[in-house]
């Protein structure tokens, strides 16, 4: 019900059209590159890539929903904005996916918006770098509301998986230590020489597949993931958060599975009321 109430909004809102029968998948919060949202936009290219040479590929009908506000100066994070949009409308214009994939960046996130969206939502992204989020509060948010969270052992999440049981997220991705034990080595040429899937995602965008009209508007992505460094480790931790995306659409397959966590992550949130 949250859902078809959170669809008939947005479509007056804004005039999108969103599917509630599809997975609400959600990232909602500040944009910034240790928050990863170009981590999650880099799981849905893996999936929209999947869904091109396996047409047939049963797949949960799923709709990605990002909010949030970038600092005015922060220029990649304008990038990051711009690349949700062009995957927005490259997936919106593929008859091969339309249906079966939808991105949505959801303009001016404010509390009208939040009241709506977070009860509708099933899955919560909370899969910042590990060791860098101090606390977060939308994580909570979410969990009350009887999302389920796919995400890294980072700021409140990790108090949130012991109230609830670890057995009741999909969590995934490295460690706070193994970020600062890995900081001196990491390589992010390794994971795009190695991962079939990354390297296809990675060509993909840099082909200018998303930005037809607009040649190398999205080069400052292959610098901060590439030749830059990536600092804050994307590479890194993009096959396991596929596989922890692969757990989360299985259980997803039993609604009384899926019920049950969330019926217990809900029971379990009363420590973060305010």
């Amino acid at each position: 019900e949250a859902k078809e109430h959170f669809a008939r909004w947005v479509a007056l809102d804004s005039g999108q059209k969103v599917d509630p029968d599809s997975i609400f998948d959600c990232q909602v919060k500040r944009i910034h590159e240790y928050k990863r949202q170009l981590l999650n936009v880099l799981r849905i290219v893996v999936l929209y890539n999947r869904l091109r040479e396996t047409p047939k590929l049963k797949m949960a009908p799923r709709t990605f929903f990002f909010a949030g506000k970038a600092a005015p100066a922060y220029h990649l994070a304008k990038v990051i904005i711009k690349f949700i949009n062009n995957l927005a409308g490259t997936i919106d214009g593929d008859p091969l996916v339309r249906g079966r994939l939808k991105v949505v960046f959801l303009p001016e996130y404010c509390v009208s918006l939040a009241e709506r969206l977070i009860p509708a939502t099933d899955v919560s992204n909370q899969i910042s770098t590990a060791g860098y989020e101090a606390s977060g509060t939308s994580n909570m948010k979410f969990m009350m509301n009887g999302a389920l969270t796919i995400g890294t052992l980072d700021g409140a999440t990790i108090e949130m998986a012991e109230e609830a049981g670890e057995e009741n997220f999909f969590l995934f991705g490295l460690t706070a230590d193994q970020v600062a034990g890995n900081r001196s080595w990491y390589n992010p040429r390794w994971h795009y020489e190695n991962e079939a899937e990354t390297q296809a995602a990675l060509n993909l965008i840099f082909s200018d597949y998303f930005s037809r009209n607009e040649p190398g508007v999205f080069e400052p992505l292959r610098h901060a993931l590439l030749t830059g460094g990536d600092h804050y480790m994307h590479l890194a931790d993009l096959t396991s958060y596929l596989d922890a995306d692969r757990r989360l659409c299985d259980l997803y397959a039993n609604s009384n599975a899926w019920a049950h966590k969330a019926i217990l992550n809900v029971a379990g949130s009363g420590k973060f009321s305010s």
